[in-house]
């Protein structure tokens, strides 16, 4: 292969634009049929000429037309990702939209972000996406037990996949964090600690995952003979200046916590300031246990017990679920539930 196609940029035809599967033929001295199937990587195009015209491709720039290729397959090759816009803090959005574009990287399809506010409708970017037909598989989370936009995404067989389970007798694909097991190993290591009356910041009540935390903290509440102490409506969805002052209210309240349960990394650090502001010290009077999505807390304050769940790995598992339902995979080979691992950096109970 002459070597100054891949040390210098290739010069385009003198009409230049954007670079087309014409381009790449005229560089290549290939038919445009042949240049379109190399790309499609058809089995019988040679491996040298996919290889030549691939490294053609990049090295002129070239990204297919969406519209044509949707004129002539029906297909957007886009994946969205509804994600609710509050799910920024503390890396979730980025880490997940890591996972899922390292998958994407080596495929046709590309990834589309699609925010919203979890205030508002749920249902309006679900409808726009499948109405407008603007992409060919979906991506969601912020699960709810009874949730209407998987009901409305099988009623048009439209391939997605959730980010958290649902609880309404319908198969599909999803890949969840154990929250249950999270809760529960939370409480064993709090009275492990010593500590007996156990605060949980929990998800609101409307979403799955509250439902499946609340089980596993009960259940070792009952088992190791602790006692909840209630946090009232606080839920980790809670502004952080309101984490914050509800946290230093109930450290100095008659009866305040020794041990926390936060189901979310931010939310941990507002307690943190709450509960210094009332003269506690963390570790010494009071132990936290927190969920994080990257490993920060421990940098932050090394007296955290941390419980990693790795949004990274739910964005790989997600994006292969989609492109498998899309190739007619069925749902119910595409469900994964992850396991808690208690960091490294974490203290020992």
């Amino acid at each position: 292969m002459d070597d100054s196609i891949i040390s210098k940029p290739l010069r385009q035809p003198a009409s230049g634009g954007r670079p087309t599967l014409k381009t790449i033929a005229y560089m290549t001295g290939l038919g445009i049929t042949t240049v379109s199937r190399a790309l499609k990587d058809a089995p019988d195009i040679g491996a040298d000429t996919k290889e030549r015209v691939r490294l053609v491709a990049a090295q002129l720039g070239y990204q297919p037309n969406r519209a044509g290729v949707r004129l002539r397959t029906g297909k957007t090759n886009v994946i969205a990702l509804v994600l609710s816009i509050e799910e920024e803090l503390m890396g979730f959005t980025s880490q997940m939209m890591f996972g899922i574009s390292e998958v994407l990287a080596g495929t046709q399809y590309h990834l589309v972000l699609t925010p919203h506010a979890h205030q508002k409708d749920p249902m309006v970017p679900i409808r726009y996406i499948l109405d407008t037909g603007s992409a060919d598989g979906m991506i969601i989370s912020r699960t709810a037990p009874d949730d209407a936009r998987v009901m409305l995404m099988s009623e048009r067989n439209f391939p997605f996949a959730t980010h958290g389970r649902t609880d309404m007798g319908i198969v599909h694909p999803y890949y969840d964090f154990d929250n249950e097991s999270f809760a529960f190993q939370a409480v064993e290591r709090l009275v492990l600690r010593g500590r007996r009356r156990i605060a949980l910041l929990a998800p609101p009540s409307k979403l799955s995952y509250y439902l499946h935390t609340r089980n596993g903290f009960e259940r070792a509440l009952a088992q190791f003979g602790a006692t909840e102490t209630a946090m009232g409506r606080l839920t980790s969805e809670a502004p952080l200046d309101d984490v914050r002052t509800h946290m230093e209210a109930l450290m100095r309240s008659a009866d305040p916590p020794d041990g926390i349960i936060s189901i979310s990394g931010s939310s941990s650090i507002a307690m943190i300031a709450g509960l210094e502001a009332a003269g506690k010290q963390l570790g010494v009077e009071v132990d936290l246990v927190s969920k994080q999505s990257a490993e920060f807390l421990n940098w932050i304050r090394p007296e955290i017990h941390t419980i990693n769940e790795d949004v990274r790995q739910a964005g790989r598992e997600l994006a292969k679920a989609v492109m498998a339902r899309i190739d007619g995979v069925a749902p119910e080979l595409l469900q994964n539930v992850s396991r808690p691992t208690w960091s490294a950096m974490a203290p020992k109970a």
